[in-house]
């Protein structure tokens, strides 16, 4: 189901002066040798100190954004049928062989689907909030689908096998729904009830032969405090074609 990311030192003379008389011995000449000959011997190695210094501050880098703990975990999906469920010639890596992935907050639980349930209405995988458990998403998938009938036809078709969903529609004051396309061109369809009591938001679409429909439901007081949350989870759904 990112990463985030000089001047030169001034010069120990200004300016270079030579005087020049007759009477200069050979005692004050060593003794002016001396001061230059020790400012050429520290000039490499304050040069070498800055460029290392340098070199140090441009290869480190800053801190990832993405290395940061995210606050959502990604489901891989499976859809598999209930005779390969619960370890009944499962898979042994759900990532490899996942069919579809949504994100799930950090701190949501996972609900065990049984077999029965599975095969009964297509149950594949289910999450909720142990703070407030009627917060939760879930998917379900029938197979034998090889394109998405009409808009109203699917959102009915669901309804008849989800009890939740019946209520949620029956007790809803606006029903939305509309058609996008990922960036591959796969065809999702989009609903939004939202009502009184209850907000939902799921996604449909085709792929592998099956159906697939994704559900993120909070009662309305919830879905206002975590809206921007569930959003999230609702658009991160997609299928691994």
């Amino acid at each position: 189901m990112a990463t985030i990311f000089s001047s030169s030192p001034p010069p120990i003379f200004s300016s270079s002066t030579t005087t020049t008389t007759t009477t200069t011995t050979t005692t004050t000449t060593t003794t002016i040798s001396k001061p230059l000959l020790s400012f050429k011997l520290k000039q490499p190695l304050t040069t070498t100190l800055t460029a290392a210094a340098i070199a140090t501050i441009l290869t480190t880098s800053p801190p990832s954004i993405a290395a940061e703990s995210s606050p959502y975990n990604i489901y891989y999906g499976t859809a598999a049928s209930a005779a390969n469920y619960g370890g009944y010639g499962g898979n042994s890596n759900k990532k490899d062989s996942a069919e579809y992935i949504y994100d799930v907050p950090e701190g949501w639980k996972e609900r065990l689907i049984s077999k029965v349930e599975k095969g009964t209405n297509g149950t594949d995988s289910e999450f909720y909030n142990p703070k407030k458990r009627t917060e939760k998403e879930y998917l379900t998938f029938l197979s034998g689908f090889r394109q998405l009938a009409p808009k109203d036809a699917v959102l009915n078709n669901l309804a008849l096998s989800d009890v939740n969903l019946q209520d949620i529609i029956s007790g809803a004051d606006n029903v939305s729904s509309e058609e996008v396309k990922d960036e591959n061109g796969q065809v999702y369809y989009v609903y939004e009830i939202d009502g009184v009591a209850y907000h939902s938001l799921i996604s449909v679409t085709c792929a592998n032969n099956k159906l697939y429909a994704h559900f993120v439901n909070a009662p309305t007081p919830e879905w206002n405090k975590d809206k921007d949350l569930l959003t999230h989870v609702h658009k991160s759904f997609k299928t691994i074609v």
